[in-house]
């Protein structure tokens, strides 16, 4: 029971960080239809610019307490990924908005290997370490353990999502990206700007990913130029699983995705005699795409992706 708790934390702790991922590219699709695989990369912009203040302040301001220096780099993540994702809608993305499907994504492709080469030139090849910032004395609950830099990760992404709910339910930029994921042409007569609100889109999706950045190398002490890839593409596969086009869903499978994650990392050795190792636990998210794919294309909580693609 203790080894379920832990993997259960565990999964919770992943899945916070695929949500917030998943839900850019769920905004951008309801939105704009479009899948932004450039948006796993901007993950990775964020860790790096979060790790590159981190060692600034640790250079001229080393006595801050680590939690005052965690709110600066995410606080100065967040600007630069906002920038990078804007950049890419306006350069990449906005002239092949009523081009064919698959020139989107061969663009999305080029735009993510841009910027895997440009993090490269400027970070280097090699790993580097995330400082650590919190205390490392772990919490028990239930006989399992929970490290601080977890706890704040959830609550973090627990403030994340709730502050995006209440942005698009209740201001006024929120109803104007509803009305424009409803129907941009009805919604540009009733005086809607569409630029305006798919920018915004971006930008926000751009936020999130800004906060999973920097915490993932908190909570992994080590980031690279390469890191953005397969977190990417499993918060795709949390999108899909939850329904794309649906904040709720993003954020539910997100958190479903992270729990099977987790548990098959800590079960499948078990589960094959020994035959595979918790190595092996990226497997359990495009295992799960597959399956979503082929019994409910809709995913969770069912926006008809079939009719919008």
């Amino acid at each position: 029971m203790d080894t379920f708790i832990q993997q259960i934390i565990n999964g919770l702790v992943l899945g916070s960080m695929y949500a917030l991922v998943a839900l850019g590219y769920t905004m951008v699709y309801g939105v704009l239809n479009l899948i932004n695989f450039a948006h796993g990369d901007v993950l990775m912009i964020g860790a790096m610019t979060g790790l590159t203040i981190l060692n600034l302040l640790n250079q001229y301001a080393p006595d801050l307490p680590g939690y005052v220096k965690l709110a600066i780099a995410i606080g100065g993540a967040i600007p630069v990924c906002m920038l990078v994702n804007i950049i890419i809608e306006r350069v990449a993305y906005r002239r092949l908005r009523n081009a064919p499907r698959l020139a989107p994504l061969i663009t999305a492709i080029g735009v993510s290997t841009l910027l895997n080469t440009f993090a490269m030139m400027i970070w280097g090849r090699n790993p580097l370490s995330f400082p650590q910032l919190l205390p490392s004395d772990p919490v028990a609950i239930g006989g399992a353990l929970i490290s601080p830099t977890q706890i704040l990760l959830l609550a973090l992404a627990l403030i994340s999502m709730a502050g995006l709910v209440v942005l698009v339910e209740k201001t006024k930029m929120g109803r104007a990206m509803r009305a424009t994921a409803e129907n941009p042409r009805v919604a540009g007569l009733m005086g809607v700007d569409s630029n305006k609100v798919i920018v915004a889109t971006f930008a926000l999706g751009a936020a999130l990913a800004a906060v999973a950045g920097v915490m993932w190398g908190a909570n992994y002490a080590s980031v690279q130029f390469t890191m953005g890839f397969l977190p990417g593409l499993k918060a795709f596969c949390a999108a899909v699983l939850g329904g794309i086009g649906n904040i709720y869903g993003a954020m539910l499978g997100g958190i479903v995705l992270g729990i099977i994650e987790s548990l098959g990392a800590g079960y499948i050795g078990d589960l094959t005699g020994g035959f595979l190792g918790s190595h092996y636990q990226d497997i359990f998210a495009f295992v799960v795409l597959i399956i979503v794919l082929t019994v409910r294309p809709s995913g969770i909580m069912g926006e008809r992706v079939a009719d919008r693609a």
